[in-house]
This record gives structure tokens, C-alpha cells and sequence, in this order.
């Protein structure tokens, strides 16, 4: 049995899914796929300062297209876009960039979770270069929010008792517990598709 096979297995199913992948294929221009797009600065409501943290997304779902060991068609869960990161350090007068390829989108009604993988960075923060990142949207008009899989989250602790930072799987980030302050995210949510059948 296939990773996707095995996934089903553990997954509950509800509803039946969308349109088959073959039908978006044939149509791609009418296809509808998830979607996450927007920029933004927030806050982070347990350190109040005067950084200026912004990030922007411009992600789409591209259902089994990245084929991976035992998963050959690939995943539902299958992305492509971007991410830009910015922070302006108030203590530093120093505002720092990356930037990232998204390789996994899942979203609700409502909500997305993705994650990239760092393609470049400012020297501050050069250690990112090719380290996937995961974030979370919460799309609710005037109100959106933002989580990050760093800075609180996403810990382990190693036998030794010290804690690190985990790598991170595709898709992973916690909810969005950073309010929006500035911008706005909007998620076009669409059931993950059933895999292709050919």
C-alpha cells in the first residue's frame, strides 16, 4: 500500500470529496483550487515592541503534482507560490527579509496552514536558507491572524533535557495566534480532491 493509501487509513473521512484531480487537469483555467494570498504586518501579543513583523503569501493548491517516495502521483496537499518575510528590528534600525517556496497548502473554511522552504536570506538570518518554515491564516475580514512555526512553538526536548528547535514537516504550524494590525489575507478554501484514478 502507498503513503497516500496509508494516510487514508488514519484519515476520517466525511463528505464526499471534489471533482476528481483528472477533471481540474483537463480544465485548469476553470479548475478551482485552494488558495492564500495577502500581506500583512502583526503583532505578537505575548512581546509587545516596536518590531514591525510582515509576512506576505501568494500560494495555490497544485494537487498531485510533486511525486515523493511512496506517494508517486503525490499528495492532496501539494502547493506551489511564495512567501516573503520582513521584520524591522526597532533595536537593531534594521529590517530583515526572507523568502521562501511553499510546498504544501491545506485549508478550512476560514483557514490555511502551509509551509516553504527558505530560498534566500539576509546574512542576520543566513541559517534559514533551506529550512522550511510552516505558517498558519485565519481570513475573518478585519480581524485576520497569523501563526509561525518558530519563536514559541515547534520545541523538542532532547534526551539530555536541553530543548531545541524541531524540524518541520510539510503543512505544520500552529493556529494563527498573532492578530493583524495592518493589511489583510484572504483563503479561498477547497475540499482536498481525491487522487487521480489513471
Amino acid at each position: 500500500m502507498n503513503l497516500v493509501g496509508k494516510l487514508a487509513i488514519l484519515t476520517v473521512v466525511g463528505a464526499t470529496a471534489v471533482a476528481g484531480i483528472t477533471t481540474a487537469q483537463a480544465e485548469p483555467a476553470r479548475a478551482k483550487v485552494a488558495r492564500v494570498s495577502g500581506a500583512a504586518d502583526f503583532m505578537l501579543p505575548f512581546h509587545p515592541d516596536d518590531d514591525v513583523r510582515h509576512f506576505a503569501f501568494d500560494a495555490t493548491a497544485t494537487p498531485y503534482t510533486r511525486p515523493i517516495s511512496g506517494a508517486p502521483q503525490g499528495l492532496p496537499t501539494d502547493a506551489r507560490g511564495t512567501v516573503e518575510i520582513s521584520h524591522y528590528v526597532a533595536a537593531l534600525k534594521q529590517t530583515v527579509r526572507a523568502e521562501g517556496t511553499v510546498d504544501c497548502l491545506v485549508t478550512a473554511p476560514g483557514t490555511a496552514t502551509l509551509t516553504a522552504k527558505i530560498t534566500r536570506a539576509d546574512e542576520l538570518i543566513r541559517d534559514w536558507v533551506g529550512k522550511r518554515l510552516g505558517f498558519s491564516v485565519q481570513d475573518n475580514g478585519r480581524h485576520d491572524r497569523v501563526g509561525l512555526s518558530w519563536t514559541v512553538v515547534n520545541l523538542n526536548q532532547k534526551p539530555s533535557g536541553e530543548w531545541e528547535e524541531s524540524s518541520l514537516g510539510t503543512c505544520m504550524a500552529p493556529a494563527p495566534f498573532a492578530p493583524v494590525t495592518k493589511g489583510d489575507y484572504k483563503v479561498r478554501h477547497v475540499e482536498l480532491p481525491q487522487a487521480p484514478t489513471s
